[in-house]
């Protein structure tokens, strides 16, 4: 691999597969990190004990009685996996399932460590500064089942880079090269979500401008990682039963702009705390800043 920094033209942008062992950090922060170019790693997660782990066996036979709230429904484990595996035909297979595990499945830190798999790093979302409070980041699990999808385009909050592991089954993704935010319509009181309600099947009498929008679908199976630069409009929908886990990334190269809709969220709750959570994301932004000169190394876990 070449090592370069420059945005290729959309036309252009490709998403690679790369086996861990064959890229640095180095060459991935150049060519990927900096670049906003999306990756899928291979193999990285086989520093977790999750890797070739987890299954729905594996997480019915744990945590069966384990349970979370789905769009106002409260499902066990049991029943969440019995759904997306058909299982139970009774109901409809709910989207997105998902246990922060921090707080409802804290047994499997310790299997997802260690979190930045020698890639997402530095992160500053692992300083104990950004553990205070909620950036729109967490590490959570997500199980879904055959068809199962995100229910609409978006970008991530605060600008942050997202991190997905496939753990167990296919899902396939499609990602929009930044600058085409025109061509999804982002809705006007919500700009991190697209107004088109089905991708798949866009009216362009409607959103003509889609028609000059270039997805780029592809598929990321088992023990495979995808990175997601900030600023990159994205989906995904299952092909099968799925689990996967997710995590959010936040260093210098983004930060300036996570520190922009910091005021622009937290001013929404009054002007004086949008003031205060600004100056306090940005001390908090110096200090990580000068632990990553001085070489610091943060824990590696997550809120």
């Amino acid at each position: 691999m070449s090592s370069t920094s420059a945005v290729p033209n959309a036309a252009d942008l490709q998403v690679k597969k790369v086996d861990a062992s064959e890229i640095t950090y180095e060459q991935f922060f150049e060519e990927h990190w900096k670049a906003g170019v999306p990756l899928v790693f291979k193999n990285a997660t086989k520093v977790w004990g999750a890797y070739n782990t987890w299954s729905p066996d594996y997480l019915r036979k744990r945590f069966g009685d384990r349970k979370t709230i789905v769009n106002g429904t409260t499902y066990t484990m049991s029943e969440i996996l019995d759904l997306v595996e058909g299982k139970d035909t009774s109901r409809p297979v709910p989207y997105p399932c998902k246990f922060h595990i921090p707080t409802q499945l804290p047994e499997l830190v310790q299997e997802v460590t260690p979190l930045n798999i020698g890639y997402a790093k530095p992160n500053w979302l692992e300083s104990s500064w950004f553990k205070r409070g909620y950036w729109g980041s967490a590490l959570e699990m997500f199980i879904g089942g055959v068809g199962g999808k995100f229910p609409y385009v978006h970008l991530d909050y605060y600008h942050l880079s997202a991190w997905v592991n496939q753990l167990y089954g296919h899902k396939e993704f499609t990602v929009w090269p930044r600058g085409q935010e025109q061509y999804l319509y982002p809705e006007p009181g919500d700009k991190w979500k697209s107004g088109i309600p089905d991708i798949e099947n866009v009216d362009l009498n409607k959103f003509p401008l889609y028609a000059k929008a270039t997805p780029i679908k592809f598929v990321v199976g088992p023990g495979e990682t995808l990175f997601i630069p900030f600023g990159i409009w994205h989906t995904a929908k299952s092909l099968e039963p799925t689990i996967s886990v997710a995590f959010d990334l936040l260093n210098a190269q983004n930060f300036p702009l996570f520190l922009k809709d910091v005021w622009g969220f937290k001013k929404q709750n009054g002007m004086l705390k949008g003031v205060a959570a600004t100056a306090y994301a940005g001390i908090g932004g110096v200090l990580c800043k000068t632990g990553d000169l001085l070489g610091l190394q943060r824990n590696s876990g997550h809120n």
